[in-house]
């Protein structure tokens, strides 16, 4: 009884950081293949969309081809180097770490910068904008303060504001999900994706920016692993 007793708690953990990983893992191949989709659409289009809806998405996206190459490239970059950010073989070994968060902060500093002139062409209309630009603006938000806190040396500090900005920029594959529902549902809601694009951003990011938040709460700076 003392033995079961003595081992129920430290397998808790354990499943929690499968979860927790598979999740992560989940999210980035989720925002990774959308990524790979769009730039196979916007450089080596294959005819027509299968719908309607997806030709006048892919249309919108090629009007301005060379902004959204270089928004969603180093999107994908950034979304390739979350899970050695956060992997513990790298984090103990200092100057691959400290690599791979230079890295990121390069592609994602300028994910975010390109991300403002994208908002004044919205697919969406102003839901999308709104949506884009107060995330946006709380990605590089966090960004430029885990850089502060990088630049002093101050880990704990400096870890809880990337793991916010990895939260807002992982709504890119949360949004996903929802936009395949809205798209799956269209023969009887009737919606466009100029009506649903919006209210798939609202929820996507919203979900992983406070996944992001009670994730803090629950694993203080301090203690994170």
């Amino acid at each position: 009884m003392n033995t079961a007793a003595q081992i129920a708690p430290a397998a808790s953990p354990t499943r929690y950081a499968t979860l927790k990983w598979s999740v992560l893992i989940t999210l980035c191949l989720i925002a990774a293949a959308a990524v790979i989709r769009r730039i196979f659409a916007l450089l080596l289009p294959h005819g027509p969309a299968p719908t309607p809806q997806l030709a006048a998405l892919d249309a919108a996206f090629a009007a301005h081809r060379g902004l959204t190459l270089f928004h969603i490239i180093p999107a994908l970059v950034c979304v390739a180097l979350t899970p050695f950010w956060f992997s513990r073989r790298v984090r103990q070994n200092p100057a691959a770490h400290r690599r791979v968060t230079l890295a990121f902060f390069l592609t994602a500093a300028i994910t975010g910068l390109t991300a403002l002139p994208l908002t004044l062409r919205p697919i969406g209309g102003i839901n999308e904008s709104a949506a884009s630009i107060l995330f946006d603006g709380l990605f590089l938000f966090s960004l430029a303060r885990a850089w502060l806190f990088f630049r002093r040396n101050n880990a704990p500090l400096h870890r809880a504001w990337m793991i916010r900005a990895i939260a807002v920029l992982l709504g890119i594959a949360t949004t996903r999900p929802v936009m395949g529902i809205f798209f799956a549902t269209s023969s009887i809601t009737h919606l466009q994706p100029q009506q649903f694009f919006g209210t798939a951003f609202w929820i996507g990011f919203t979900t992983t920016y406070i996944a992001g938040e009670a994730y803090l709460r629950a694993f203080p700076v301090s203690s994170a692993k």
